[in-house]
C-alpha cells in the first residue's frame, strides 16, 4: 500500500514537473523568439537606417557644396546641367529649394522644386525649417502620400555671405526595408515552432532524470521541517542536482548548528535573567524589610530610623547603578549604535581620571604613576566613553591592590597607541582569566561585594566600538596588567 502511494506521489510529481519544465521551456522559447525577433528587427532597421542616413547625408552634403560653389562663381549653365543630371537617380527624390527669408536666396537656376507645388508632410516641413536655420537633420517616417516608409535628409546651402540661401532635401523610399523585416518575422515564427517541438522532447528527458532525486530531497526537507536535523539526502552527483542535494545537506548541518546555538543563547538568556534577578533580589529584600519595619512602627529610635533610611538609599543607588550599567552595556552591544568621535588626547583623559581616583588611592596609601613618551597622544574617540573605560580598569587596580601599593599607567605613542595599567595586587586566578569580560562574572573576593559584574564587560565593548583591543594578563598574588591598543591620530 505504501509502495503504491509512493508511486502515485512520484507520478504526480513527474506530471507536475513535466508540465512546469515544458511550460518554462515554452515560455523561454517564445520569450527568446520575441526578444530575438524584436532585437534583430531593430538591429536590422537601425543598421539599414544608419547606412541610408549616412549615405543620404553624404550625398546631400556633396550636392549642397556643389550648388554653393556654382552659386558663388555664378556658373549658372553648368550648375543647371549638374542639377538636371541628378534626376537620373531614380531611387532618390532630390529637391533643391531656395530660402525665401534670405536676403540673397538661391537663384532659380539652382532650384528644381517649388514648395508651393508640393504637398509637404509634417516631417518634411520640419526638416526644411531646420535647414533654413542652418541645421542638417534627417527623419524616417511613414508617408501616406507615398504609401511607404520614407527617409528624408535636409542640408542647408550657404551663399558667399555665409547666409543660408537654400536647402537640399533627399527623399528615399524604404520599401526594401519593410520587405526584409517581413521575411525575418516569418523566419522567426517557423523557428519558434520547431523550438517548441524540441523543447517538449527535452522536457520529457529532463523530467525523467530529475524526478527521483527531487523526491528524495523533498522527503529530506520534510524531515528537516519536523526537527530531524541529522537526516541527509545521500545523493552524489556532479551536476546542479548534486549541488542542490549538497546544499540541502549543508542546510541540515547549519540547522543542527543553529539549534545548538539557539540552545546556548537560551541558556545565556536564562542565566542573564537569573543574574539580574539575583543582583536585584538582595537590595529589594533589604529595602522591603526596612520599609516594613518602619511602616509597622517596629523601629522608634530616631537614630535607628536614620540608619535604616541611609541603608535603603544605599540599596536604591546600587540598583540605579546596576540598571545604568545594563543600559550602557545593551547600548554598546547594539551593532547599530555608533559613538560620536572627535580628536582626543589620552594624556588629558588619564590626568582627569587620576585626579578623580586620587582620593580612593590615598585612603589605601596607593601611589599612581604615569609613564609616557610624549605629552600628546591623539586618537579619534568619545572622551566620556574612553574615560569611563579607563576609570573602570583603574578603579579595579586600586581596589585589588595591597595597601601602600603602586599602580603604573604607561602610554606609548607610535603607529599605535599602547596603554597599560598595571598593579601589584592580589591578581586573578588562572581559571578566572577567560571569563573576566563576561557579564555578571565576579570572583568571590570581598572587594567584589559592591560590584555589579558589568564593569569589565562595558570596558571591552567601549574598546571594540573604538576599533581597539583590550587584553588582560595576571598571575595570582603578583598583580594584573590590562593592555589597550588604539590607532594613533597623527597631527597635521
Amino acid at each position: 500500500m505504501a509502495e503504491k502511494k509512493t508511486r502515485r506521489m512520484q507520478s504526480r510529481t513527474y506530471s507536475r514537473l513535466f508540465l512546469k519544465v515544458f511550460g518554462n521551456y515554452a515560455v523561454m522559447v517564445i520569450s527568446f523568439a520575441v526578444v530575438l525577433g524584436v532585437t534583430f528587427v531593430r538591429l536590422y532597421q537601425n543598421t539599414n537606417l544608419e547606412n541610408n542616413v549616412n549615405n543620404l547625408a553624404r550625398q546631400a552634403q556633396i550636392i549642397a557644396r556643389e550648388l554653393q560653389e556654382y552659386n558663388e562663381f555664378g556658373d549658372y549653365r553648368n550648375g543647371r546641367t549638374y542639377l538636371d543630371s541628378l534626376s537620373s537617380l531614380e531611387s532618390i527624390e532630390i529637391w533643391a529649394i531656395d530660402n525665401p527669408m534670405a536676403s540673397e536666396p538661391l537663384p532659380k537656376y539652382f532650384t528644381n522644386t517649388d514648395l508651393k507645388d508640393v504637398e509637404l508632410t509634417d516631417e518634411q516641413d520640419e526638416i526644411i525649417r531646420k535647414a533654413y536655420s542652418g541645421d542638417s537633420t534627417s527623419k524616417t517616417y511613414y508617408s501616406d502620400i507615398h504609401g511607404s516608409t520614407i527617409m528624408t535628409v535636409g542640408v542647408p546651402v550657404y551663399n558667399s555671405s555665409k547666409e543660408v540661401c537654400g536647402a537640399v532635401l533627399l527623399n528615399l523610399e524604404l520599401s526594401s526595408l519593410d520587405k526584409g523585416i517581413s521575411n525575418i518575422q516569418s523566419l522567426i515564427i517557423v523557428s519558434a515552432g520547431l523550438a517548441m517541438l524540441v523543447s517538449g522532447i527535452l522536457a520529457f528527458l529532463f523530467t525523467r532524470r530529475m524526478t527521483a532525486p527531487i523526491s528524495t530531497m523533498r522527503s529530506t526537507a520534510l524531515k528537516l521541517a519536523h526537527g530531524n536535523y541529522e537526516v541527509k539526502t545521500g545523493i552524489v552527483r556532479n551536476d546542479e542536482i548534486g549541488e542542490l542535494a549538497r546544499t540541502v545537506d549543508f542546510l541540515a548541518d547549519k540547522l543542527q548548528e543553529n539549534e545548538k546555538e539557539r540552545e546556548n543563547l537560551e541558556h545565556m538568556r536564562t542565566d542573564f535573567f537569573a543574574n539580574v534577578s539575583h543582583e536585584l533580589r538582595t537590595p529589594i529584600t533589604v529595602i522591603r524589610a526596612y520599609s516594613e519595619s518602619l511602616v509597622d512602627g517596629v523601629i522608634t529610635d530616631e537614630a535607628k530610623k536614620s540608619q535604616y533610611y541611609q541603608r535603603m538609599l544605599h540599596e536604591c543607588k546600587s540598583m540605579e547603578r546596576l540598571v545604568g550599567d545594563l543600559l550602557t552595556l545593551s547600548k554598546m552591544q547594539n551593532p547599530d549604535f555608533l559613538i560620536e568621535t572627535e580628536p582626543v588626547n589620552l594624556i588629558q583623559i588619564f590626568d582627569d581620571i587620576v585626579r578623580s581616583a586620587g582620593k580612593i588611592a590615598e585612603e589605601k596609601g596607593i601611589t599612581i604613576q604615569i609613564k609616557k613618551n610624549d605629552d600628546i597622544a591623539m586618537m579619534l574617540g568619545d572622551y566620556d566613553r574612553l574615560r569611563q573605560m579607563f576609570m573602570v580598569i583603574l578603579d579595579n587596580a586600586i581596589k585589588f591592590s595591597h595597601e601602600q601599593g603602586e599602580v603604573t599607567i604607561e602610554i606609548r605613542k607610535g603607529e599605535m597607541l599602547a596603554i597599560s595599567i598595571r598593579d601589584n595586587g592580589i591578581g586573578i586566578k588562572k581559571e578566572d582569566l577567560p571569563y573576566v569580560f563576561e557579564k555578571f562574572y565576579k570572583s568571590n573576593l570581598k572587594q567584589n561585594v559592591q560590584g555589579s559584574g558589568l564593569g569589565l564587560a562595558i570596558a571591552k565593548q567601549i574598546a571594540i566600538k573604538h576599533n581597539g583591543s583590550i587584553r588582560v594578563f595576571s598571575e595570582e598574588g603578583k598583580g594584573t596588567v590590562f593592555m589597550f591598543g588604539f590607532k594613533t591620530l597623527h597631527e597635521a
